[in-house]
């Protein structure tokens, strides 16, 4: 169901977009929403300070899918070296997030990051691919990412390959 989602993204005439980086508060202020399940949230207002300025220092990062000129879902994350580590995700229609991750692989491949920390065992994720690592092999794996430079991210219009079309008056 998502490769057939994703392939119609591509048809001529879509109204579904995805961004980096255009729409960072925004994301924030979805994924502090109460949501079926989880009523109470770790995203207060001295976080959410926090993970602004560290955005705007170029480390947290956001992942926008728009449906014409409505916000549908996102993620944001912090990246640091060659290792990204997710802190969250909303959807506002079905597969919104899923979509969201799938571009930030491809623009994390583009980058040469094949780490991305999710920081919690669910199914969502799961069906995404992920799966639990143990700490002394996360250790490993975090000690080489952590010796490479973080790559600059620039704001703008991801493509699905990866491929950001740069736009520095769109950065949030």
């Amino acid at each position: 169901r998502l490769r057939k989602l994703l392939r119609s993204e591509q048809e001529p005439g879509s109204n579904h977009k995805v961004t980096v980086n255009t729409a960072f508060r925004q994301v924030m202020q979805a994924c502090a929403q109460p949501a079926l399940g989880r009523e109470q949230t770790w995203i207060t207002a001295d976080i959410m300070r926090v993970y602004q300025d560290w955005h705007r220092a170029g480390h947290v990062h956001s992942i926008e899918v728009w449906q014409a000129d409505s916000l549908i879902g996102g993620l944001y994350g912090v990246c640091l070296g060659r290792f990204f580590f997710g802190e969250s995700m909303f959807t506002r229609q079905s597969d919104a997030s899923k979509i969201a991750l799938v571009y930030l692989v491809r623009l994390l491949e583009r980058h040469q990051i094949f780490q991305i920390d999710c920081q919690q065992e669910t199914a969502h994720l799961a069906s995404m691919g992920a799966r639990p690592v143990c700490r002394d092999h996360f250790l490993t794996m975090l000690e080489t990412a952590m010796a490479a430079p973080t790559p600059q991210w620039g704001a703008g219009q991801l493509l699905q390959s990866g491929e950001l079309v740069q736009a520095p008056d769109l950065a949030s």
